[in-house]
Formats: structure tokens, sequence, C-alpha cells
């Protein structure tokens, strides 16, 4: 579906699916992409099928799409002239539908690079497969865009899937679990079992009617390095035995090669682990492939030349069925190739040729270079949008890719992002929300810090609060970018990383009685991680044992997981260079810096609309347009906010006047902490997708008073305050603004260890309920986006069994839509060991909102050997001894609106709000943006 919001052409993620279907099938529904190909010609009635309408016998609708589009370009240009005044050309409709084309085109490359790159391929180097009836539409500015040279479109690209099926070859496979590691000690036994797994893949295939001669199999081995939980699934088919490998195969080189090209590195003198054996059997089907078809003898018939909307205009185009091609046949575009299924469009400067089976090859050409200033245009500001939060996705899967701890590789507890040459978040990927407005506050320290002192060849390490950060453990590297001869950074990049462990008084660097911010472990304020291009790693290596110096307190007990992270970061920070540096050489340092201010001034506009809004509401309600909202910290400190709106301006007054003193203790947060749970706020109250970055800050003036728990003095321990306080805040800001009730408003910080292991991790809890949805029940809310460690992991890697895991039902707020419920998690400890809690919401209970009732309180519960149990509290440091296990129950979510009787009640519960369902190519992007 396409959408003009807040000056950006937006294209999904909703669907109008087959019903109702765009504009143009009759059914009322609204303008989507299929639309804007007809519009511009790129779809001829004429030769669909006479299926659309009530009746089901009527052809495309094309006036009507044609219509709709005048009537959004209205809309359009309207809004334009408003934000740019009389210089503002007004769009013709079919402009408007080329620049949701071009929109569209690149929302779809975006993906395909995350993916692409999440494997360590690059782009360039492939083939564009193309499938799908609209597929073949879109494919040679997808390519091109991607960087590739050549399209291949199966002649059945339409039904490929039924087609597909037709000719599968039936797959049966085999396996079992292993723990051997790959040495030759144990090739005999790998050999066996994989003999044995293949003779019950032949028996089982012969079973269902298959010949020997048409059975192959395959073997593989799911291999991991001891230590880490990335396995990989290798064969060893094109790596024979060279006599010192298993009689199957060498799969030692195919784990070397894979883990290198995924990851970019190995790790040398560590085991290799084969976690499962597989066999894989082949029945290979007796269907015949299709014939060749028949040689070109004369030039392809042209069936009628169409006019088609390209940027710059029309142009002519001729039109071709594919069933009247032959092998050889070469067109060139611009042209439409029309089967009964599909509808392929060969874009200028590309060249379509028929191949052998009667597929189309299209060569991709360059193009014609456009030239884009810096003035806004609304659809470039949706494309350079995808294009800086392409950026830093691909940042982030470089990071993963090559981190080594749990942490990051497993949990992604990280944020990369893109900041402006004044230090101004500019676009991140959807990452850790509580890093995102914190980092911005680090890159512009940095520049006010150091000056003139950040030179080229410089990547700056820190992690102080009153430098930006967020707490010790969230190391941020951040990268200066110089361009041509350019004195200073022309932009900057950055990510920042949760490391398990950088010294401190308690393993995991998460203590929970720490009162001075010397106790959480090292510190860097403005370090050069890297100068003059060269990694300082004895310097930070004597850095972060530093902590060691201090009575009760250790240096790092994982240095060399340190060590590898922080070149990770690195490395994702110049992935980050190199694409950003691409986007100047292809559009021009000045553009793409207008560009970074575009989105900003974007964002700053959503945000505007929405303050208006909401004063329109609340002076509606109460007759003025001041808020406010209050909730206490489970010591009973308070934080205070009031909102003041300028209806008119869409600006406001954000004041944590009220707010208690700074606390003996560590919930202490730092003010960037406060500013990244403000801009996550205002992003999710916006409504719709804008990009999250300085924009969303500059109607906002923001009032946090000195010495008050939210800017706490620059020695005052924070490690809480991040994990914690910022949860709580976030209650607060959506409580003042009426949006929904509290979720759990915690963390639920869990770290053990001792001086030779080390585990953190946060665990979900319940969400808060709003008008018209029911909280999500065992989520991690708001301030954090972690995934928490798999329990098969956490059992192999540490000493510790998970006993339980699951819902705790009714812990969730009641209501007329009702809190998500908290989970309740066991831990069986195998070992003597620290155990530490940092919570909240075990004192004070997620309130409901207007008449709906609050959620459970958190209970931290240690379940003693000896038969004791005993209530730890919010906070605590505890010794634990094999056979002890810790209870953690989540407080619940608070409940939205009074609830009704029984029966009204338990429909409340079940009615959901119309929803876009994640399926296809979105569903597994989404899942690889959530997974390692």
């Amino acid at each position: 579906m396409l959408f003009y919001r807040a000056g950006m052409f937006v294209i999904g993620p909703e669907s109008a699916g087959a019903h109702p279907g765009p504009t143009c099938y009759r059914k009322g529904g609204p303008l989507c992409v299929t639309d804007a190909n007809l519009c511009l010609g790129r779809l001829l009635p004429e030769y669909f099928p006479h299926i659309f309408g009530k009746t089901e016998d009527q052809p495309l609708d094309k006036d009507a799409t044609v219509a709709a589009f005048h009537d959004l370009t209205i809309v359009v240009n309207k809004q334009s002239l408003e934000q740019k005044g009389r210089e503002y050309v007004p769009k013709t409709p079919e402009e408007v539908a080329m620049g949701f084309i071009e929109v569209a085109n690149e929302a779809m490359c975006r993906p395909i690079r995350a993916l692409t790159q999440a494997k360590g391929h690059d782009t360039s180097r492939h083939v564009l497969a193309c499938f799908g009836g609209a597929g073949g539409q879109h494919a040679c500015s997808i390519a091109r865009s991607l960087g590739m040279k050549q399209v291949f479109i199966h002649k059945y690209c339409g039904i490929l899937s039924a087609y597909g099926m037709a000719l599968a070859d039936v797959v049966y496979e085999t396996q079992e679990p292993c723990a051997h590691t790959y040495s030759a000690d144990n090739f005999q036994y790998l050999d066996a079992r994989l003999g044995e797994l293949t003779q019950q893949c032949c028996e089982e295939l012969q079973r269902q009617g298959f010949e020997s001669e048409n059975i192959t199999t395959e073997p593989f081995l799911h291999l991991r390095y001891e230590k880490t939980d990335c396995a990989l699934m290798c064969t060893a088919a094109k790596k024979p035995s060279g006599g010192t490998a298993m009689t199957h195969g060498d799969f030692l080189s195919s784990f070397l090669d894979r883990y290198q090209s995924e990851f970019g590195f190995t790790i040398t003198n560590r085991c290799i682990i084969v976690d499962d054996i597989r066999v894989r059997g082949v029945g290979h089907s007796a269907v015949p492939l299709e014939n060749n078809i028949m040689q070109a003898d004369k030039p392809p018939q042209v069936e009628k030349v169409v006019e088609v909307f390209f940027i710059g205009g029309y142009r002519d185009a001729n039109v071709y069925l594919l069933e009247n091609l032959r092998n050889g046949h070469v067109i060139p575009g611009p042209a439409l190739i029309i089967d009964k299924n599909s509808t392929v469009l060969v874009e200028p400067d590309c060249e379509a040729a028929i191949t052998a089976n009667g597929d189309v090859s299209i060569t991709i050409g360059s193009g014609a270079h456009r030239i884009i200033g810096t003035e806004l245009d609304d659809i470039q500001l949706s494309i350079f949008s995808h294009r800086f939060m392409s950026t830093a996705e691909q940042m982030g899967r470089i990071l993963q890719r090559t981190a080594i701890s749990t942490n990051i590789k497993e949990r992604l507890d990280f944020s990369c992002a893109m900041f402006g040459p004044d230090g101004g978040l500019v676009a991140n990927a959807p990452h850790i929300p509580i890093h995102l407005g914190a980092m911005q506050e680090t890159v512009q320290f940095q520049i006010k810090n150091l000056g003139n002192g950040i030179q080229k060849g410089d990547v700056i390490l820190s992690n102080h609060p009153s430098a930006g950060g967020s707490h010790l453990p969230d190391l941020t590297v951040i990268t200066p970018v110089f361009y041509g001869d350019q004195p200073k950074p022309v932009f900057f990049v950055a990510s920042r990383g949760h490391h398990a462990d950088i010294g401190g008084i308690t393993p995991g660097s998460m203590p929970p009685h720490s009162k001075f911010l010397s106790e959480e472990g090292a510190i860097f304020r403005s370090f050069k991680l890297v100068e003059n291009g060269i990694f300082q790693e004895e310097a930070v290596t004597e850095a972060l044992m530093a902590p060691g110096k201090i009575p009760r307190s250790s240096g790092t007990r994982n240095l060399q997981d340190n060590l590898s992270d922080l070149r990770a970061q690195v490395a994702a920070n110049q992935k980050g260079i190199q694409l950003i540096t691409e986007l100047i050489d292809a559009y021009g340092l000045n553009v793409v810096q207008a560009y970074m201010a575009h989105i900003q001034a974007n964002a700053e506009l959503a945000v505007r609309e929405m303050l208006k809004e909401i004063a329109l509401k609340t002076r509606e309600r109460t007759g003025k347009t001041l808020l406010y909202g209050e909730d206490y910290m489970d010591d009973g400190t308070k934080i205070a906010l009031t909102v003041d709106i300028n209806e008119h301006e869409g600006s406001a007054v954000v004041d944590f006047s009220g707010t208690g003193y700074e606390v003996y203790g560590n919930c202490n947060t730092p003010r960037a902490v406060t500013l990244s749970a403000l801009i996550y706020c205002l992003r999710c109250m916006v409504g719709h997708d804008v990009p999250l970055n300085q924009g969303c800050l500059a109607p906002i003036k923001i009032v946090i008073p000195s010495g008050t728990i939210l800017s706490p003095s620059a020695g005052a321990a924070v490690v809480g305050g991040n994990v914690l306080t910022s949860q709580r805040i976030v209650d607060v800001i959506l409580k003042a603004f009426d949006t929904c009730a509290a979720s759990q408003g915690c963390m639920n910080n869990v770290t053990f260890g001792d001086e030779d292991v080390g585990y953190y991790e946060t665990v979900a809890g319940g969400a808060g309920a709003g008008p018209g949805w029911n909280g999500r029940s065992g989520v991690h809310s708001h301030c954090t986006n972690t995934r928490i460690t798999d329990s098969e992991i956490l059992e192999r890697r540490y000493p510790a069994v998970v006993l339980s895991f699951q819902l705790n039902p009714g812990s969730g707020g009641n209501g007329e839509w009702k809190g998500g419920d908290g989970v309740i998690r066991e831990l069986l400890f195998r070992k003597n060991l620290m155990l530490s809690v940092l919570t909240e919401r075990r004192v004070f209970s997620p309130y409901g909102m207007n008449g709906g009732e609050s959620g459970q309180r958190g209970l931290n519960l240690m379940l003693h050997a000896d038969g004791r149990i005993v209530n730890l509290g919010s906070k605590t440091a505890i010794d634990v001894v094999p056979g002890d296990v810790f209870r953690l129950m989540t407080p619940g979510g608070g409940g939205y609106g009074p609830a009704a009787d029984n029966q009204a009640q338990e429909k409340a519960s079940t009615k959901r709000l119309p929803s876009f369902a994640l399926r296809g190519s979105v569903l597994d992007y989404t899942r690889k943006q959530e997974s390692a």
C-alpha cells in the first residue's frame, strides 16, 4: 500500500492482499504498487484476464487508478507547497506514481543488502533471479541499484512455486546429536555414524518407490568453535578426503572456508565441536524438464508500441509476447515482454535476450546519470532515508558477524548509527532504543572535547556517563570520516556494544550495590582506540585492567573477548564509512549532507504534527495543553514530568523538575539516557514509520535539573540507571501523554559468575495495555530490544540449568484491555558462584490507566539447597552453592480501561486491531533482524 506521510513517500508494510486488492481491482481497495505500475503504462489491461470487480468478469480499472493518483497528487503538491514555498514545482500524477516506484525499489533493495551481507556476500558479484508476476516490473531497477549486471527471469516466473513443486525431488534427512570434537581421534566414530545415517536415508527413499540409481546422499556436520554458539552446517561435497581427513571428506576445510566467508575471521588454537551429524538423501524426480525452444530465424514480432513513463517522461516501448519469442532474440529497452502470468519491463539502457529454454536474461546498463540537487525532494528524501538506514543495518551485520562474545553475537546487545558533521543522529538500525539518543551525545561530546585533535586514522572509545555514555559496559566506538581535502570530518559512524565484563566489584560488571562509578569497571572518556591507523592494543589492555588497582575490584575478567569485540566494532564502522563514501561518490558531498539535514527536518515535522494533535485532544478533554505524570522508584525516589505543549508551533517544554535527588546507589541516570528514552517515546507516539534521529528532539526544550537522579554528578554510580530508571522514565512519559499503561518498568538484570566465567541476561515481562490493544506477554519492552540466550546454549556454556521458563498467568493487570503477563524463570546453579540481581517494580506495581488495574509486582526468590526460601529484594549480590535455585518472577503490565462483566471481558481479551501479518520476504527479513 502507498502512503504520503509527513512529507515522505511510504511503501507498506501494510498490504491490500488479493481482497480487496489494489484500486484497479474494482473492489474499493487502496492505492498499491500495482496501481503505480498501471498508471505508468507498465501494465497493460488488455493483456490481463477479465476477473476483477464484484462479478469477477471485468478488466483492470485504469481510470480508477489514474483518478486516485490525481487526488493523491493534489495532497502531495499542497503539502509540499506549504513546506517549500513558491519555488516548489508541482508534480504530475505520473511523477508521483514514479516516485512511489523508486521508493518501492529501494525498499526492496534494503533487505536484499542486509540478508546478503549477513552471509558475507557482495551483491554486485551475483545474478538477480526474479520470480512472481510482479517481479519482472522492478528487476532492472533493483539490479542496477544493487550493482548487479545480470537479471535472470524464468519463463514460468509467475507460477514458479507451482512449477517447482511439480519438478521437485523428494528429500529425506536423518540427524542425530553429537558432542564430540572434530579431531583425528573421533574420525572413525563420525564416519561410522554418517554411514549408518546414509543407510537409513537410502532405505526410506527406496520404501517411497525410488530406485537406488535415482538416490543420492550428502553428509553434513554441524560445527562450531568451542565456547561460541554460532554453528555452521558444513558439507564436504567439494572437499574430498586428502588422507588426513575423514573418509566422507574434509569437513575442517569446509568449516574454515564458510566461517571466513560469513564472519571475516577464523579462530586459531580453538577446538571445533560437532553438535549434530546429518545425512540428506535425495530421490530424484523422473519428471522430464522442458525442451529447448526453436532458434530465431527472423526479428522478434512487435505486437504494438505503447507509451511507458520513466524518469524524465514518457518513452515509446515495444510490446512482445513471450510465447512468440525464440532462442537468440535480443530485445533492447525500453520494452515490455508479456506472458500469461507476468509482465517483464526491460528498462532503457538494458537489453533482454531469450535463452535456449525460453527464459529471459537481461543485461543491465549503467543507466542515465541523474543529477540530484541539494534542495529537498520528497521522493529522494524517502530514498535517502532507506539508504541511510540500510547503511546502519549493514554495519550491524558486520558487527554481529565479526564479534565473538555471546552478548553481541547472540543476544544482539549492540547498536550502530551514522551521524552528521555536527554529531547529530541521522539514521540507526532497529537495535537498542536506549543506545540511540545517548550515542548522539557521545559523538557530540567528542567533537567538543577533542576539537582539532580528531585526525584521520583515529577511532575513539568512550563509555563515561558525562560523555554521553549509558553505563560502563556499553562501549562506544566512534570513527570520524574525512573525505577528499575536507579538513574536518564530514560525518561520523559509531557502534555501541555491551561487553559482558569490563572489571569492577562483581563479575559481569553489573554490581547491584555500587555507590561510585569507579566500582563499575573500566572508564573511557575520549580514548583513542586507533591512532594514525594503529590499533592501540597495549594501551586499551592497560585501561581495561585498571579497575583491578581499586580495593575489592578487578580488571576485566575476559580480556580477549573485549579486544575481539572492539576490533569488530572498528570493522563495523569501516563498513559504514565505505557505504556512505560510495553515496558521496555517486551524489556529491553537498547532496549527501543536505539529505542528512532534510531527514532530520522530516522527523522534526512528524513530531510537530504529533504534538499539535495531542495538544488538540488534551485541550478538548481538559481545557488546557499542560500534561503531567509521575512515578516512583522502589526506593521512593520520584520521577516527575510536566509537558507544556504549544499547540500552534507543535513544540513542547519537557520539564523533569520535581524529580528526586541523586541516590546513594546505582539507579542514577545519565542525561543522555533520558534523551534516548524521550526520543524513543516520541517515535512511538508518532504512530508511523519515521526516521529516529535528532530531529525528533528539535521541537522539544528539555529541562533536567542538575543533582537529580536524572542528572547526577560525574562520579555517581549509574549501572542501574541505564537498565532500570530508563524504563521508568518511559512509563512516566507515556503516562503524561495518556498513551498506555505501565509496562514491567524493568529489564530484570541477572548476572552470575566467578573469576573464570561471567554471564549476563535481561529477562522479559509484561507490556502495558492501551486504547485498542492488549499488552504483550513475556516480551522485552521499551528500552531493551535484546534476545535472551537460548537455554541449550546457557546450559552448555555455563554452570547453570534452566529449570523453568514460562509465562506467569494472571500477572498482567485486568481491564477492558489486559496487560501482558510476566514470566517465571528458574536457574539451578551447579557450582559456587556469585549471583547479582538488579531489578525494579518489586515495591510499586506497574500502574493501570483509565480504570485499568495494575500489573503484579515482580519477586526475586532464592530456593536454597537446604530448603530455605529467601526473598532477595530488588537488588542484591549473593554467593550461591551447587543445588541453589534462583526463581525470578517478572512484573506484568498494567491494564487499560475499566474491566467489563465476565462475558465482555473475555471478548476484550481476544479482540485485536487489524494488523499487517508478516509473511514471505518481510517475515524472513524481520526474523534476520531479530536473530543471530
